[in-house]
């Protein structure tokens, strides 16, 4: 097996590869990614800010304002696609970023990554 194409598609420059499931509204949410004609979680193995910054940009919902971990928007059911992702923040895509092979991982659901960005809670500032 060769390893995956890290190279963006037309689709993760639109954010169709990302999306956030079981929150207040379409910009908070457990962080699953679109791979392989499946959709999968993010481990919250070394998630911060700076990753979850990349994914709110991505989908068009502003800047994180708040990182969630242990599963706090549910369970997710599907396959853990990404773990020990590691973002600069200039990326356009959360594959852009630094990670494990897609589908290699440590953790279990239970470790599900989240995030709340500021195109929802605009309110706030």
């Amino acid at each position: 097996l060769s390893p995956p194409s890290l190279q963006s598609t037309s689709s993760d420059l639109l954010g169709l590869n990302v999306r956030l499931i079981n929150g207040t509204g379409s910009c908070s949410g457990r962080v699953e990614v679109y791979y392989k004609g499946q959709w999968g979680t993010v481990c919250d193995d070394y998630w911060d800010i700076k990753d979850a910054d990349v994914v709110c940009k991505q989908i068009g919902c502003g800047r994180a304002v708040y990182v969630h971990r242990n599963a706090n928007f549910g369970r997710g059911t599907g396959p853990i696609l990404l773990d020990d992702v590691h973002c600069f923040g200039g990326e356009k895509s959360i594959t852009e970023c630094r990670h494990n092979e897609f589908g290699i991982h440590w953790c279990n659901h239970g470790q599900d990554a989240g995030v709340t960005c500021s195109g929802e809670e605009s309110f706030l500032f």
